[in-house]
C-alpha cells in the first residue's frame, strides 16, 4: 500500500509542477487571453474530489499534503486570472480612450481644413477683382483648372473657381454668402446636384426650393449677374437624374438664366475653338463670352481630360 502511495505522490507532482509555471507564463503575460477560467475551475474540482476521498477513508498522510499543496498552486492561477482580467480591462479601456481621441482628432481636423478652405477663400476675395465670373459646382468642377482655361482662350474677365467638395443644394446658398458674394460676380456658372439625388427624390419642392434661394442670394449681390446653370452628367440615362434636368431647365427659363447642356459640351471640340479665339483676339474683337460658351469650354475640357484621367488612374490603380 505504501508502494502506491508513492506512486499517486509522484502522479501529483508531475501534474502539479507544471501549475506553477504555468502561473509565471501567465502574470507574465498580463492578459487572461489564452487561459480558460473554466477550465482552471476543473482541475480544481478534481482536486478537491481527490481530497475529499482522502478523508473519507481516513487516508491522513503525505499525499493528501501533495494535493492541497497542488490546490493552493492551482488557486495561484485564480488569482493571477484575476488580477489578469483587471490589466485587460485596463487596456480595452486605454485603446477605447485612444479611438476616441482619434476620432475627436480626425473630426476636428476636418472641421479645421473646412473652416481654413473657407477663410483662405475670404483672404483671396480680399485680393481678387470684382464684378468677375465664378464657377460654383461640387468635386469635379474643383478641379478645373479655370485661370489656365481662361488664359488659353483669351477671356477678356477673370474667371474664379469657387466650388467645394461633395458641395449640396441644401448647403449652397450659405455656402454662396460666405465665400462668394463677396466678389459680387459679374457672372456665375453653377453646376449642382450630382449630390442631391437621393434629396430629389425624396422632395421635389425642396430640391427646386433650394435652387431658387440660391438664385435669390446671388440676385441680392448683384441684380444684374448673369446665371448659367448646368445640367447633371447623366452617362446612363438615370430616369432620377433626366428628371432632375427637367426641373433644372425650368428653373433656369423662369429665373432668365442661360441653362447648358453638358452632353453639347461633352461634344464640343476645345482645340478647334481656340484658335477660333486666338484668330478672334487678333481681329481686335473684345466682347465677353457668353456664359453657356464659357461652361462649354470648361466641361468640355474637364470630361476630356479629368474625367479620362479619373479613369485611366482607376484602372491602373
Amino acid at each position: 500500500m505504501e508502494v502506491a502511495h508513492i506512486f499517486e505522490c509522484l502522479m501529483l507532482l508531475c501534474f502539479g509542477f507544471s501549475w506553477p509555471l504555468n502561473v509565471i507564463k501567465a502574470y507574465k503575460a498580463g492578459t487572461t487571453k489564452g487561459t480558460s477560467l473554466a477550465f482552471i475551475f476543473l482541475i480544481i474540482s478534481g482536486y478537491v474530489a481527490g481530497i475529499a476521498a482522502k478523508i473519507i477513508n481516513h487516508q491522513f498522510n503525505y499525499v493528501l499534503a501533495v494535493y492541497f499543496l497542488n490546490l493552493a498552486i492551482v488557486f495561484g492561477n485564480v488569482i493571477v486570472y484575476i488580477r489578469n482580467k483587471s490589466l485587460d480591462r485596463k487596456k480595452s479601456f486605454a485603446q477605447t480612450q485612444k479611438k476616441i481621441i482619434e476620432i475627436k482628432t480626425k473630426y476636428n481636423n476636418v472641421i479645421k481644413a473646412s473652416k481654413e478652405e473657407n477663410m483662405n477663400f475670404k483672404e483671396l476675395n480680399e485680393l481678387a477683382k470684382k464684378n468677375q465670373v465664378i464657377l460654383l459646382g461640387g468635386s469635379l468642377d474643383k478641379e478645373i483648372p479655370v485661370t489656365e482655361l481662361g488664359q488659353a482662350f483669351s477671356f477678356n474677365f477673370e474667371l474664379y473657381n469657387r466650388s467645394a467638395e461633395a458641395l449640396s443644394l441644401k448647403e449652397a446658398k450659405n455656402y454662396f454668402t460666405d465665400n462668394v458674394a463677396d466678389l459680387k460676380p459679374e457672372g456665375i456658372i453653377i453646376h449642382l446636384g450630382e449630390n442631391d439625388v437621393a434629396a430629389f427624390q425624396n422632395d421635389t419642392e425642396a430640391f427646386d426650393k433650394n435652387y431658387f434661394d440660391l438664385i435669390k442670394a446671388v440676385k441680392n449681390c448683384n441684380k444684374k449677374c448673369r446665371i448659367a446653370l448646368v445640367s447633371i452628367n447623366n452617362p446612363k440615362n438615370d430616369k432620377v437624374i433626366t428628371a432632375m434636368n427637367i426641373h433644372i431647365k425650368s428653373i433656369a427659363a423662369s429665373e432668365k438664366c442661360v441653362y447648358v447642356n453638358l452632353d453639347n459640351a461633352k461634344l464640343w471640340n476645345p482645340k478647334a475653338n481656340l484658335a477660333a479665339s486666338s484668330f478672334a483676339r487678333k481681329m481686335g474683337m473684345n466682347v465677353r463670352k457668353p456664359l453657356n460658351d464659357v461652361a462649354e469650354i470648361l466641361y468640355s475640357y474637364a470630361y476630356l481630360e479629368l474625367k479620362e484621367t479619373a479613369l485611366v488612374h482607376n484602372i491602373a490603380g
